[in-house]
């Protein structure tokens, strides 16, 4: 794991990054980490001014910053445009990606159906069920406890934590993965009022999930009543995410914990949500909106837009809501004093007007 700066500089030019070393290139670093937590030999990053107060204590002895940062004379620096996208990229060199342990096939141990099919290199763990007709990917990792049901789809180099559960006829692409405890596939909240009591609608549409889709623990993909719900190419969710039936997820988009997204909406592409944003259904969200924390979706957003609060607007009219909100206090005080002053001068206005 060990490196030279030097070595880091090279690492960063190959992801097409100009780097700037202020210092020694021959010093070696062996790991990385955040300003607050590098020890001597850690080679940390400052890609949010809020934290540059931490550059004068920070121990360790490279950092990562833009090209305007003033930084301590001890340190040493390495300038680029995006100290952000840098540490990732040495984060990736330094340390990969997660292994995933591959025992191969433990057909003793794992319920597959005879009609199933299972690509090469596979890894079925012990515990996990493979139902009729389903297809598994080349190189597709199955963790103890996933279920994938009949006729299922799965792509090459999909890997499903422990305890996904795929219900039939849902299809994956390929590299997607997804996390412990996650339901894709079950039926949505599909019930029309018949006669005083809700009566369910089969859900008879499916998921389709594209390819180098990430999405964390615990999340809920609802199947489609009819047609299919779909999460585009790229797109990556946190973890306690509910997916509506029939909505349409463009492609690239970031979901931030606990969004929830009603059924038979559009998301575009490069959309990103905030923590415990909900949108309500069959509104149409354009491509690059930023949907702020909190917020509550109820009209069409237009391309480009960033909206926040409840119900979301544009964020320049939410700034104004709010700095009223926080003036209300201040406003209630006012304008009790003016109402007790208007009283007194109408009472004076009654009164008698004494002779001269």
């Amino acid at each position: 794991m060990q490196r030279t700066l030097s070595d880091l500089c090279t690492i960063l030019r190959k992801y097409g990054m100009q780097p700037e070393l202020v210092g020694r290139d021959d010093a070696t670093v062996r790991g990385i980490a955040t300003l607050e937590d590098a020890t001597d030999g850690d080679v940390s990053f400052l890609a949010n001014p809020k934290y540059e107060r931490f550059l004068a204590s920070t121990r360790a002895n490279t950092v990562v910053v833009k090209p305007d940062v003033a930084a301590p004379s001890h340190l040493t620096l390495i300038r680029v445009a995006d100290p952000y996208a840098a540490i990732t990229a040495l984060i990736v060199d330094m340390y990969g990606y997660r292994k995933h342990a591959r025992p191969a096939v433990e057909p003793c141990n794992a319920s597959i159906s005879p009609s199933a099919e299972i690509g090469e290199s596979a890894t079925i763990h012990a515990g996990a069920t493979i139902a009729s007709e389903a297809r598994i990917g080349r190189n597709a990792v199955i963790y103890p406890g996933v279920y994938i049901g009949p006729r299922c789809r799965i792509g090459d180099d999909v890997v499903l934590y422990p305890n996904v559960v795929i219900y039939e006829d849902s299809i994956l692409g390929s590299r997607v993965t997804i996390h412990a405890g996650t339901v894709v596939g079950e039926d949505g909240l599909g019930y029309a009022p018949v006669n005083g009591r809700w009566v369910k609608i089969p859900q008879i549409g499916i998921v389709e999930i594209g390819d180098d889709v990430e999405i964390g623990s615990n999340c809920s993909i609802d199947r489609a009543t009819l047609g299919r719900t779909r999460i585009a190419a790229g797109t990556k969710m946190s973890n306690l995410i509910a997916i509506g039936h029939g909505a349409q997820i463009g492609e690239h988009c970031l979901f931030v914990a606990q969004v929830g997204i009603a059924g038979s909406v559009h998301v575009g592409d490069h959309v990103t949500m905030a923590g415990q944003a909900g949108v309500v259904g069959h509104v149409r969200i354009g491509d690059r909106v930023t949907v702020g924390a909190k917020a509550g979706v109820v009209n069409h957003v237009s391309d480009g837009v960033t909206v926040l609060g409840a119900p979301a607007v544009p964020i320049a009219e939410a700034k104004r809501q709010f700095f009223y909100i926080a003036r209300l206090p201040e406003m209630s005080e006012k304008i009790r004093k003016l109402e007790k002053r208007i009283s007194e001068l109408e009472s004076q206005l009654k009164a008698p007007i004494a002779p001269d």
